[in-house]
């Protein structure tokens, strides 16, 4: 028998009013198990019928879950066998780090392939000028790009720079160069970032473009990056798929009389 399911019973992973087909929505919610090491490589998996009592689906929509789990090749079906894990994690996860971020993000242009998807100059958003500290009418270097670690993608970046700075490398020096890099050999002198934490959903184009289900959880890390005189030079949202990529922080442990708190580098979190 297939590993029982944590809180079985009839659960709320599906939701009808959603625009994602139920058995999308089901498809997520295994694949997650199987990912996140539930189940592992060689386990009996779910059958239809309890995969349909599980998530409440007819099933039809159970069998489609698990014939697009085998088609990613996460499980095989076989009959009168049942259903077995196929999945291996990946060997190699990256993992970046608060403290000595940008040379982290250094190493990872000079370990990583990357492919250019977009590359031209636009007349940046109110929020992207307000960012930048540029005027509506300028223009602003944007491009996005996917950048992949033993020939799967992880990541998806959106990036924006002032004209006057992209204008000092080409569209090809994207594809083959880390951007902190080629700000740096372009004269910029990066002393400083701003950036934020958090998940969004993965929108059609991204996930083809990393290889993940559809509205599937992505990290997200929108990053400003400023010069030695506090400009910005470059804003950044980066989508990473969470299965290849890792965050780490380092905490330290700060007790007196009056705090009982974590602190990492100098800044007080409770």
């Amino acid at each position: 028998m297939a590993k029982p399911i944590k809180n079985s019973g009839r659960l709320s992973a599906t939701n009808s009013s959603l625009p994602t087909p139920l058995y999308y929505q089901v498809y997520s919610a295994l694949r997650v198990k199987i990912i996140e090491r539930e189940y592992a490589d060689g386990d009996k998996f779910l059958n239809e019928k309890e995969v349909t009592e599980t998530y409440a689906v007819s099933r039809i929509t159970a069998r489609r879950a698990l014939s697009e789990l085998a088609k990613d090749g996460l499980v095989v079906r076989e009959r009168g066998r049942g259903t077995h894990v196929t999945y291996k994690p990946p060997e190699q996860t990256i993992q970046a780090s608060m403290d000595g971020m940008l040379e982290n993000l250094l190493s990872m242009g000079l370990d990583t392939e990357v492919s250019l998807l977009e590359f031209g100059y636009i007349a940046p958003t109110e929020n992207i000028a307000q960012v930048l500290q540029c005027n509506p009418t300028d223009l602003v270097q944007h491009s996005v790009r996917v950048r992949s670690l033993d020939g799967r993608p992880f990541s998806y970046l959106t990036t924006y720079v002032p004209e006057s700075i992209g204008c000092t490398y080409a569209r090809e020096d994207l594809g083959t160069k880390s951007l902190l890099s080629l700000l740096e050999k372009g004269g910029v002198l990066v002393t400083r970032a701003e950036q934020t934490i958090s998940a969004v959903l993965a929108s059609p184009e991204v996930a083809q473009s990393l290889d993940v289900v559809p509205y599937s959880p992505l990290i997200q890390i929108i990053r400003t990056v400023y010069n030695q005189n506090n400009r910005p030079v470059e804003y950044i949202i980066s989508l990473y798929s969470p299965d290849r990529y890792q965050y780490r922080i380092s905490l330290s442990r700060v007790r007196s009389s009056e705090l009982n708190i974590w602190s990492q580098l100098g800044a007080l979190d409770k």
